[in-house]
């Protein structure tokens, strides 16, 4: 058994040598078209899962949140998912998801965090109604634009505004609520996963490689023969 196979990898590789350059960059084409395409569709339903997560913790679903969690996260560490993400303005291309944030489940924990700190140094009612949705809706905006190291920073501020909220002190406040990095997703993929898109990519590399190995071939020996002649 083995030396046939050995014998039909040597036939494949003469009948191989017989195919020219340039009928390998025609069939580079249509292939890199493709793989292009899968890749595409890979990362839109890493998007779409993606989105599911936001879903359900902006509707503050916790089971159906660690489901699509877990789903999102599969998919990723299981497909190539090829991904454009921006830090500082500054645009790169990256393997995964991407750093996103759990908006809402941080804000119903800080708001949490935040009550039961109030709550331990006073039982007094609030004259000024919901002041943590009040401060929520002032910060909203700046957390989305800065990044939820301003959104704390803005909350202490504005908390502190009001007479209920006096007694905390923003380093109270500061160690109540937790620290965002806990609400920060960020998986990662491999550069090159076992699935159909990454054996047509490995597919378009080698056929990419053979290319350039004959093309650098080819023009080595045609330098030489200019210098032989002369």
């Amino acid at each position: 058994m083995g030396g046939k196979k050995s014998n039909k990898i040597r036939e494949f590789l003469r009948k191989f040598k017989t195919v020219r350059t340039w009928q390998l960059a025609v069939v580079l084409v249509p292939l890199a078209f493709l793989a292009a395409t899968l890749l595409r569709f890979e990362h839109l339903r890493m998007t779409e899962l993606r989105a599911a997560v936001l879903v359900a913790d902006e509707a503050g679903d916790l089971e159906a949140l660690e489901e699509n969690l877990a789903r999102l996260q599969d998919y990723t560490f299981s497909h190539m998912v090829i991904n454009v993400t921006e830090s500082n303005g500054v645009q790169e291309v990256t393997f995964g998801t991407g750093p996103f944030y759990l908006e809402y489940s941080y804000q119903r924990a800080a708001e949490a965090a935040i009550r039961a700190a109030e709550e331990s140094l006073t039982d007094d009612s609030n004259p000024n109604g919901n002041i943590y949705q009040i401060v929520t809706n002032i910060c909203r905006a700046e957390g989305v634009n800065s990044g939820w190291n301003a959104y704390l920073e803005c909350w202490t501020r504005e908390l502190e505004k009001f007479p209920a909220a006096e007694e905390l002190g923003s380093t109270t406040i500061a160690a109540s609520i937790p620290s965002t990095e806990l609400y920060r997703k960020n998986y990662a993929s491999p550069i090159w996963a076992p699935t159909v898109t990454g054996w047509v990519v490995l597919i378009c590399l080698i056929l990419f490689a053979i290319i350039v190995v004959r093309l650098g071939i080819w023009l080595v020996l045609t330098i030489s023969l200019i210098f032989l002649d002369k």
